[in-house]
Formats: structure tokens, sequence, C-alpha cells
């Protein structure tokens, strides 16, 4: 019996003005979807259903404050009352702070505080789209994601028609912030640090003799064994409760060797018990400092774990 015809996706793009809109948008199109940005609210339906032949690839739509129409109470149900699309809606979040930098830096004005701070602006938005965020299928926190680690973020999340959920495997520093889009987060600071260590500065947890270093200790394959064996029983319950997208990640002092360790070994042993997780290591390419390893809190160096 064949397979019935998968109904075209349609994603709302929206969110905060500033945390990416139209970097999501711009790879959207470049992986083949129909795109439109700042549409207005009346011809949502009009533009999906235009044309005289059935629509086949999938659409995303764009709209924020400046759309005409645009209404954060009925905007979700609008969007799903559409028939013969599978409706998704993408709110993009970005952390206050960061939007205050982005706009500073490309001089723009915020659109609700066009004679005001833009700090005005994004706290007046930030309540404006209160029910977007809360009825949202996804929420995508770009704080900490450079143009490329957004796009490969996307690649993974809309670039085919699989329908297998999406699997993340991170890691990153304490000490230059969580990470925002995390579901699961597991602290490795309790394990000796290889940035303490003369010949195992420079390199980074994808390097044999970090991992070697580590594997050293007593606590690191019990640690290991104790997280594989939660990962392999809790994934499958995540995306038996339709979540789509699962980002677990390990995070050390400063993201260069424990919890990148983590990330590799952990996606290696998740793919031999047949996931299919992609790794990203937020802060691989920082360079190795004394001051950072040692915030928020002094490690212990590796001379002191013998006394």
């Amino acid at each position: 019996m064949s397979k019935p015809p998968r109904v075209p996706r349609l994603l709302l793009v929206t969110g905060m003005s500033g945390a990416g809109k139209s970097t999501v948008l711009d790879a959207l199109e470049d992986l083949g979807w129909d795109v439109v940005d700042n549409l207005p609210a009346d011809l949502l339906e009009g533009f999906v259903h235009g044309g005289a032949e059935c629509r086949l690839a999938p659409v995303a739509i764009g709209m924020d404050v400046r759309s005409r129409g645009f209404d954060p109470e009925t905007l979700p149900a609008s969007v799903r009352a559409i028939s013969g699309v599978e409706a998704e809606l993408l709110y993009l979040d970005c952390a206050g702070g960061e939007l205050v930098r982005r706009y500073d830096e490309t001089r723009r004005k915020h659109p609700l505080a066009p004679d005001r701070p833009a700090e005005d602006g994004i706290a007046r938005e930030r309540a404006l789209t209160a029910p977007l965020k809360g009825a949202a299928d996804s929420v995508l926190d770009t704080t900490d994601l450079r143009p490329a680690d957004l796009r490969d973020e996307l690649r993974r999340r809309y670039g085919g028609d699989s329908d297998q959920p999406v699997l993340t495997i991170a890691s990153f520093g304490f000490a230059r912030g969580i990470s925002r889009t995390a579901d699961l987060v597991f602290d490795l600071r309790f394990l000796p640090n290889p940035h303490w260590v003369d010949e195992l500065r420079p390199l980074t947890g994808m390097d044999d003799p970090v991992r070697d270093y580590l594997r050293a200790d007593p606590a690191w394959a019990g640690t290991m064994d104790d997280i594989e064996s939660l990962l392999t029983n809790w994934i499958p319950r995540y995306w038996a409760a339709d979540k789509s997208y699962v980002t677990v990640a390990f995070g050390c002092t400063g993201g260069r060797h424990r919890s990148v360790a983590a990330a590799v070994e952990m996606a290696e042993r998740l793919r031999n018990a047949g996931f299919a997780p992609n790794v990203r290591h937020r802060d691989l390419a920082s360079p190795p400092r004394d001051t950072i390893e040692r915030h928020p809190w002094r490690e212990v160096e590796a001379g002191e774990l013998n006394e």
C-alpha cells in the first residue's frame, strides 16, 4: 500500500526584531523553500494557496511587529487554520543585551522605539510577542549563534524531508555563558581540568592525548555510562511526546577540553546505539586563558589533585 502524499510544510518565522529573521529566511530560501517576508496578515492564506498549480514546495513566511495586521494573540490560530499545509511556528528569541549590541552595531532603530533607546522597544516587543512564544512549536535562541551556526542549525531542522527527529550533542564553556539552546545540560567541572597540564593546554577535547587523560580518571567511564543510559532512555521518550528537536549539552569552564571530549564520546556512543546525532562545539575555537579557566570559581590545578 502506497503512502499518502505528504502535506506541504508552512513555517511562520517570527519573534524578536534583530534575532535573525532575515538570516533564517535567506537560509530557508537556499534550502528550496518559498519565502516571503513581512507579509500582511490578511494575505496569509492567499499567498499559501495562490497560483494555478498545487504548491509542493514548503513555504516560510516572516512576520513581526512591522507586518500589517500583526496580532500575536490571533496569529497562531490563523496560521494553523490554513488548510492543505502542515503549519508550524518558529519563534526567534535573543537576550536583550545581545539585541542592544546588534542594534548599536548596525545603527538601526528598533521598530517599536524610533525615538527612544533600543532597550525600550525590546522590552515592549518581548511583552507584546509573549503569546507567540507560548504558542510556538519551536523557540530558537540565537544569542550565542553566529550566522554560520544558525544556518547549520536550520539545515539540520529544515533541510530535508525526513521525519526523523533532530538530535544535537553540544559542548560549551560556563565562563562564556550557559548554552541557551540545550534541553539537557551536564556539568563536567568536577573532573580534573586538562588546561592545567602544560602539554595539554593548547590541545582540545578533539585530541587523543586530552581524551586519554580524561579517561584515566576513575570518574570518567562511570559518568559517561550513566549519561548514556539516561539519554538512550529519555531521548525516545522526548520523541514519543512529539518533541522534534533535542539538544544535549556538556559544559566545562572554558569549553575546550572536558565538554568537547564528552560531546565527542557521547555522540560516538549514541551512534553505536542507533541514533544519528549532530555535534556542535560552541567555544572550541576560543584561545586558552588562565583567567577564563578560573571563572566562575577557581579550578583545582592538576598538581593539587595528588596532594
